[in-house]
This record gives C-alpha cells, structure tokens and sequence, in this order.
C-alpha cells in the first residue's frame, strides 16, 4: 500500500497523545507541577495535529465531516464520533489541571476510556480490511493499543522526572508495554513472511485447474490502484528499516528507561527526553514499514 505522510504522522502522533492523555487521565501524575500542566498542552497539541493530518490525503477535505454519519457500519466513522467525544473529558481534565492544578478522577477516567476506545477504532480501520491479509488479524489493534501504552507511560515518565515527581510506577509500566509492544509487532511480522492467503489461484476461482499466471495486464498505464495499492518495498530494504525502527523505537529506549531510575531526577529528564525522540523516530520507520509493506488482494490482477 502507498505509504502517506498524512497518515504516518496520524497514527503515531496520535498514538503518543492519546497515551500521554490516558496517563494523565489516570492520575499518575500531580497535576500542581508546571510539567505536568504542560504535559497536558503536549496530549491535546498531538491528538488535535494528528486528527488534523488525517485529512490531508482526502481528495476534498472539507468533506471529512461526512465520515460522522456512517458511525454504524465503519469503523473510520466510530473513531471520528469517538475522538471528538473523547476531546469533551480530556479538556475538562486539561482545564482543572491548567487553572486549578488538581485531578478529576472521574473526568480522567472517562477521558483515559475514551482514549483506549478511539486508538482500538483507528487500529479496527486497517484490521478489518481483510482485502490486506498483513492488516486482517487481531495483532495489528493489539499492536496500536500497546504501542500508544508504551508511548504515553514513555512520556509520562519523561514529565515526572522533570517535574521532580517519582517516575518509578510508570517507567516500571513503560518497560512492560514496550517489551509487549515490539514482542507482539515481531509475532506480526512473522505473520506477514507466511504464505499468502489471496493468490491469484484463489482470486480468479481457477486453482482446481492449475497455476494462474497473468497474461496481460488490465491497464498499459499506471492508475489509481498501482498507485496507491501496488506500492513495492524490497524485503531487504524492509528489514533494514524495521531493524532502525526496532534499535531507535525499542531497543535504545529501553536502556534508558532502565538506566532512567539510578539517575538524578534533571539526568533522568535528559536521558528520557532522548529515549522519547528516538522512540517517535522509530515509530514513524514502523508505520510507514506497515504501509509500505501491506499487500492488498486487488494486485494479484496486475501480476504483483
């Protein structure tokens, strides 16, 4: 599938704001500390850019609107309804902590619901698809709901330490998710090297007789489906770049969560900071490898 940049920068921004709100939602962090009064700002600056940025590949934009009707049947329609929804709690709890410097716990957790709900209905939008056998399977929303985890307690461990706060309970959380996260995204990718399900066999109904083989292609010139659904990345190349993303998004972070505790609460601010940078780093090489290397059924006609 080709990967946009609208959608790269969707998921993962997303991802990371809606984490860092559920964090927040849940009371890990005191909210009197000009940090964490921040760290508010940060969740809703990344969930607003990120919805945003999800209009961007649409053909007319100031159509999106739309999507809300259809909240019944699709899935693109529920995380829509959702993450406006959800925005109702989390400025309430932005709100109290900017001004007044205390949590709701209520509002919180509503807001922390909502925000687990929407990330599971964003990841729904590519794991139903059973035309791309890579997204059909109930990994990839595992996949989004435990990389947005490891992402929000990353960054709520991050504001804790600059605010002087014991960032023990959520670098301790933040370890977890992160090794559940890239376990679950290796168990995905093992997946995608398995045999394909839709052949051209299979597409056409010919199997019974024998090997299909493309006799000439639909169309002599390139069109909306090569475009967006023949997209091709070398298996080499593929492996390389999730290799990046495994060492900058996992790996690295990793070792500074748990260098993170032994260091000075200013030391342990850098050291996180960096592991936050990098983590994003590789989660946008991950989500353009999710694209890039999806293989959508409509192609076995074009012989790909």
């Amino acid at each position: 599938m080709h990967p946009a940049y609208s959608i790269i920068f969707f998921t993962t921004a997303s991802g990371l704001g809606y984490g860092l709100a559920a964090v927040l939602g849940l009371g890990f962090l005191d909210p009197s500390s000009m940090w964490v009064r921040f760290a508010h700002i940060v969740a809703l600056g990344l969930i607003s850019a990120g919805l945003l940025s999800s209009t961007l590949h649409l053909g007319n934009p100031q159509r999106a609107w739309r999507a809300l009707t259809q909240w019944r049947s699709s899935w693109l329609s529920r995380e829509g309804v959702l993450s406006l929804a959800t925005f109702v709690p989390l400025c309430i709890s932005a709100w109290f902590a900017l001004f007044e410097g205390r949590h709701l716990p209520l509002v919180g957790l509503l807001g922390a619901i909502g925000c687990v709900v929407t990330v599971y209905c964003t990841s729904m939008i590519y794991a139903s698809l059973r035309a791309v056998q890579a997204w059909n399977t109930q990994l990839t929303p595992a996949c989004y709901l435990l990389y947005a985890g490891a992402s929000g307690s990353l960054l709520g461990a991050f504001f804790a330490a600059g605010a002087g706060q014991s960032a023990v309970v959520l670098t301790g959380l933040s370890l977890v998710l992160f090794t559940a996260a890239w376990a679950t995204k290796l168990v995905w990718r093992l997946r995608l090297r398995e045999k394909q399900i839709s052949t051209p066999e299979s597409a056409t109904g010919l199997g019974a007789i024998g090997t299909v083989r493309l006799f000439e292609r639909p169309h002599t010139n390139e069109n909306y489906l090569t475009r967006e659904m023949g997209y091709r990345v070398a298996r080499k190349h593929a492996d390389k770049l999730f290799a990046i993303a495994l060492i900058a998004g996992g790996l690295v972070p990793l070792a500074l969560l748990f260098l993170s505790p032994v260091l000075g609460h200013t030391q342990a601010a850098i050291a996180l900071g960096l592991a936050v940078v990098l983590h994003t780093f590789g989660m946008l090489v991950e989500r353009w490898l999710f694209f890039a290397e999806a293989r959508h059924a409509v192609m076995n006609y074009y012989g790909r």
